[in-house]
């Protein structure tokens, strides 16, 4: 018995060393670093939660009608949502049915024909394209789109084929562009989430929480682009706040909301608004002024423990283990969506969440109108529409 557990042993041991279906998370990426995310202290990390899980709640709408959609906007009239799909388009709710609006890839092609899932376009992005961050310039109409391979994109009223605006910044190229916010002078301030990463190996970013991301700023007026904020694990959303004299992004590795002061005695500086209880998405700012955080999951025990060490996560990751298995455990077991909603001070004001992953599964974006958030997800195949009233 002894003689049998020994060899089985080995057996397992040559198995994992040689890994011969190439099933480790790494595979394919032989640069491949962990980095240590200097987080907060565990007691720090914000408690508060549903225990009603008020998310299951929400209205599914659309389903299986939209794949991915990442960011919901509405335009100058209010006519909308619009949204972009995991193939590539920008579509547009007429009232009656999605319609297509915009591309950003000039060449589309029977690679970006409908899939079953959202992940079943992650090997064509780069040639269809993914639209996330999604922003109309109020003044003229304009829709400013964030593609994750096309960089920072634009598109008239009347839709179409987009316009590229810029794709590199300081001679380094936008690998993962990821959302956007635009101030009433025709500025925009986007993220570009890493330069190492293109949106297609996320996992392999998230897993590895090196820190090239940037936030940048790009000026309609002059053709330039800046980068303001360097040396980032992850960013993410970006939202102005009400009256425009700060900007905020998330964090995604650390999980926190950075501010960016544009005006007065702080101009040019940053600052920590408030510390998330999970790993963020987009962020958008509500007609009172208040920040609505969109969180993938909350931050567990082990992964806090994972991600403070390195070494510990690349011996893990070396394992002959799927990524998406990897990714479960990283995220504490199932999906499960959460709502946050904070005060321009850093207070927590709501939480919303379903726990349990019953109905909103995953959340990547909250679109406050009209006493309703239209809750979009880039892995999941509809809009979700939770009433506030309800909370009263």
């Amino acid at each position: 018995m002894r003689l049998l557990f020994s060899g089985l042993l080995l057996g397992l041991a040559i198995y994992c060393g040689l890994d011969p279906f190439n099933h480790r998370s790494t595979f394919g990426f032989p640069n491949f670093v962990s980095h240590k995310v200097d987080l907060p202290n565990w007691g720090d990390i914000p408690s508060e939660s549903d225990s009603d899980n008020l998310l299951q709640k929400s209205e599914i709408k659309f389903m299986g009608q939209v794949q991915g959609p990442e960011s919901i906007v509405f335009d100058p009239f209010g006519k909308g949502p619009y949204t972009g799909v995991a193939d590539g388009r920008v579509v547009f709710w007429n009232g009656d049915r999605w319609v297509d609006f915009a591309f950003t890839s000039a060449n589309r092609s029977t690679l970006c024909e409908p899939q079953p899932s959202p992940l079943g376009y992650l090997k064509n992005e780069h040639i269809c394209g993914r639209p996330l961050g999604l922003r109309f310039d109020k003044r003229t109409g304009d829709l400013y789109i964030a593609d994750a391979y096309f960089g920072l994109m634009k598109v008239g009223p009347e839709g179409g084929l987009a316009t590229s605006l810029t794709t590199e910044a300081e001679g380094v190229p936008l690998t993962f562009t990821n959302d956007l916010d635009v101030d009433e002078d025709g500025i925009v301030y986007f993220t570009d989430s890493s330069t190492n990463y293109q949106r297609r190996n996320f996992l392999q970013l998230v897993f590895s929480a090196e820190d090239t991301g940037r936030v940048l700023k790009y000026d309609s007026a002059t053709k330039e682009t800046t980068v303001l904020v360097r040396n980032i694990q992850f960013p993410n959303g970006i939202t102005l706040s009400k009256n425009g004299s700060f900007f905020i992004f998330c964090e995604g590795s650390i999980g926190r909301l950075t501010r960016y002061w544009l005006k007065g005695p702080k101009a040019g500086t940053t600052d920590i608004l408030a510390i998330l209880p999970g790993f963020p998405d987009n962020v958008r700012t509500n007609q009172d002024g208040d920040f609505w955080v969109a969180l993938h999951c909350r931050r567990s025990s082990p992964n806090y423990w994972l991600s403070t060490r390195p070494k510990l996560r690349d011996f893990l990751l070396k394992l002959p283990i799927k990524a998406k298995y990897q990714f479960m455990l990283f995220i504490g077991g199932w999906p499960h969506g959460i709502i946050v909603k904070y005060s321009p001070e850093g207070e927590i004001l709501q939480v919303l969440e379903d726990r349990p992953g019953k109905v909103v599964k995953a959340v990547s974006e909250v679109e406050e109108k009209d006493g309703k958030l239209w809750i979009g997800s880039v892995l999941m195949p509809f809009i979700a529409v939770y009433d506030l009233g309800l909370t009263n």
